[in-house]
């Protein structure tokens, strides 16, 4: 069993996952838009564009998301997705694409466990950490 993170956002859900695929060289399987949705399940008109379940392949694991149709998600609290790279260099250049208009809680620094590690939240709302495999230098 995998566990796999559901992301929520508030019609923005599209261009999140472009800019993931981009950021970390992954692959959306699956975008279904709003306006499929059977019509048992209406969905107003301002919100048929936006994305009612999507599947996104990163590394070895997945991601999914959606827009939350019927509602307004609040910003994530209480949970991140956490990426470890192989190499500080590969997990500095992830963190600093996600940090692009978004908010840094832990600037990117070398810790006692890791040659690399930080936490943000991203321009759409959504908190990482991101680490590396590297060990730390010695002092």
């Amino acid at each position: 069993m995998t566990p796999t993170p559901y992301l929520f956002f508030n019609g923005q859900c599209a261009e999140a996952l472009a800019a993931y695929a981009d950021i970390f060289a992954g692959e959306i399987l699956e975008q279904l838009p709003a306006s499929q949705m059977p019509p048992e399940f209406p969905v107003a008109d301002d919100r048929k564009g936006w994305i009612m379940h999507a599947r996104m392949k990163i590394g070895d694991g997945e991601l999914m998301a959606s827009d939350n149709i019927m509602d307004e998600s609040p910003a994530m609290a209480g949970a991140s997705v956490m990426l470890s790279f192989p190499t500080a260099a590969e997990g500095k250049a992830v963190f600093d694409k996600l940090a692009d208009g978004g908010a840094i809680q832990m600037d990117w620094e070398p810790t006692f466990w890791s040659a690399g590690f930080g936490t943000l939240t991203d321009r759409f709302g959504i908190r990482w950490m991101i680490g590396c495999d590297e060990e730390p230098k010695g002092d």
